[in-house]
C-alpha cells in the first residue's frame, strides 16, 4: 500500500523549500509547486519579486485591475518590483498594502496612474525606504508629494516625472537635495518648472532630460550645476526664445563632463552659445543639432574647432548650415564618425568634397525626427 505524504507537515524549513522554489526554471513547476498544499503556496508567495501589469488600452480592463491590485500587493510582501502602468483608474487607497509590506520595493512604475496623487505617494515613502526607481509619468501630484518622497527615500537613483503638470521648482529642489544618491532625473513637459530647482544637485545626478520644458536662462545655469552630469536633454525649449537664449550657460565651465547633448529644435540658438558649448564642454561625443537655425558659419567654425572628441553630429535641417559650414566641420571634428545631415543648404558637390577628405565619416541622409540620442535610459522605467 503507497503512503501518502503530507508535504504541508514536512520536515524541511521554509527557506530550504524556497531555495528548492527558486531553483525550478520552467513555470509550470513553480505553478505546480504552489498547488501543493497551503505552506508551499505561502512559500510561492514570499518568492515572488516582481509584479508587473503591462499597459492596456482597454477600458474594462484598466477598471477590473483595482480590484484585486490590493490583494495582490498583501499576498506578494516581498516584491522588489512592482509595475502598475496604465491603471488609469487605480486610486490612493489602491496603495495601502505598501505601507506594511513591500519594504523590499526598489522599483515602482505608476506610468499613467493619472488618479494617483500625493496621497498616495505618502502611503509610498510610509512603506518603501529603499526605493531606487520611481516612475511617476502623467500622475497628477504636487510638490507636497515630491518633498515626502524625497524626506523618506535617500537612496533613491532615478525618477520620471515627465507630464506631471502640478509640480513646480520647490518640489524638484527637495528631491535633488533630499535624495544624494540620484542618477537619472526626467521631467519632460513639466510646464511648471523652470529649472532653478535643480540648484544643487547630487554629484551623483548624470542624467537629465528636460524636454519641452519652460527652462529660463537661470534654470539652464541650474541645469549643469552638478558636477557630474554626461547626458542632457533640453530639445525643444518653451520659453528660452522669450527669455532669451541662455544655452551659452552649458558653456560656462560647469558641465566638463558632458558627453552626450540634446539640444534639437533649440531654433533660437545662436553662434555664441554654440562657441560656448563647443569650448566649455570637451568631452562631448554626441550632439543633436537638428533644427537649429541660429547657427552660421561662426558656429559652425567654432564647433570644428574645439569639438575633438565628438564622434556623433546631427545637423538635420539646420538651415544656415552651408557649404562653407560644412568645410568648418570637414576641417575640424577629428574624431567624427557619423554625421546626420539632411534638408541643409549644402550641396552636393560640397558633400562629394567632404566624402573625399573624410571618407571614413558615414553621412547619413535621412530625416531624424524624433530620434533620442544615446545613452537611453528608458529601460530603467519600463
Amino acid at each position: 500500500m503507497t503512503n501518502i505524504i503530507d508535504w504541508s507537515h514536512s520536515c524541511l524549513p521554509d527557506d530550504c523549500l524556497l531555495t528548492i522554489h527558486q531553483k525550478l526554471q520552467n513555470r509550470d513547476d513553480r505553478d505546480a509547486f504552489g498547488l501543493t498544499c497551503k505552506r508551499w503556496l505561502h512559500i510561492q508567495n514570499i518568492a515572488r519579486t516582481q509584479l508587473v501589469f503591462d499597459f492596456s488600452y482597454n477600458p474594462r480592463r484598466q477598471q477590473e485591475y483595482p480590484q484585486y491590485i490590493q490583494q495582490l500587493l498583501i499576498r506578494f510582501p516581498y516584491l522588489s518590483k512592482l509595475s502598475l502602468s496604465g491603471c488609469t483608474d487605480l486610486p490612493d487607497s489602491a496603495l495601502k498594502p505598501l505601507v506594511v509590506s513591500c519594504s523590499s520595493l526598489r522599483y515602482l512604475s505608476l506610468y499613467c496612474c493619472v488618479n494617483i496623487t500625493d496621497a498616495g505617494l505618502g502611503l509610498i515613502s510610509t512603506g518603501c525606504h529603499n526605493l531606487e526607481t520611481l516612475n511617476l509619468y502623467r500622475c497628477n501630484i504636487t510638490d507636497a508629494g515630491l518633498q515626502s518622497i524625497a524626506r523618506s527615500s535617500h537612496i533613491l537613483k532615478n525618477v520620471n516625472l515627465s507630464y506631471c503638470l502640478n509640480i513646480t521648482d520647490h518640489g524638484l529642489n527637495a528631491l535633488c537635495s533630499g535624495c544624494p544618491k540620484l542618477h537619472s532625473l526626467i521631467i519632460n513637459s513639466c510646464k511648471g518648472i523652470v529649472g532653478t530647482g535643480l540648484k544643487g544637485s547630487p554629484p551623483t545626478l548624470t542624467y537629465l532630460e528636460a524636454e519641452n520644458c519652460m527652462l529660463s536662462s537661470e534654470g539652464v545655469h541650474e541645469a549643469v550645476s552638478g558636477p557630474g552630469l554626461e547626458y542632457l536633454n533640453l530639445s525643444h525649449p518653451a520659453s528660452l526664445s522669450r527669455h532669451g537664449d541662455g544655452l551659452g550657460n552649458i558653456g560656462l565651465g560647469y558641465a566638463r563632463r558632458l558627453r552626450f547633448l540634446n539640444l534639437r529644435m533649440c531654433r533660437h540658438m545662436s553662434d555664441e552659445s554654440a562657441s560656448a558649448i563647443a569650448k566649455g564642454c570637451p568631452m562631448l561625443e554626441e550632439w543633436n543639432l537638428a533644427l537649429c537655425h541660429g547657427i552660421r558659419l561662426p558656429g559652425w567654425l567654432a564647433i570644428g574647432s574645439n569639438c575633438n572628441r565628438l564622434r556623433v553630429l546631427h545637423v538635420n535641417r539646420c538651415k544656415n548650415l552651408c557649404n562653407q559650414g560644412l568645410n568648418a566641420l570637414r576641417d575640424g571634428c577629428d574624431r567624427l564618425e557619423v554625421l546626420y545631415i539632411h534638408g541643409s543648404k549644402v550641396t552636393n558637390t560640397g558633400l562629394e568634397i567632404f566624402k573625399m577628405y573624410r571618407f571614413n565619416v558615414v553621412l547619413k541622409r535621412e530625416d531624424c525626427v524624433g530620434m533620442s540620442i544615446s545613452p537611453c535610459v528608458a529601460k530603467l522605467f519600463l
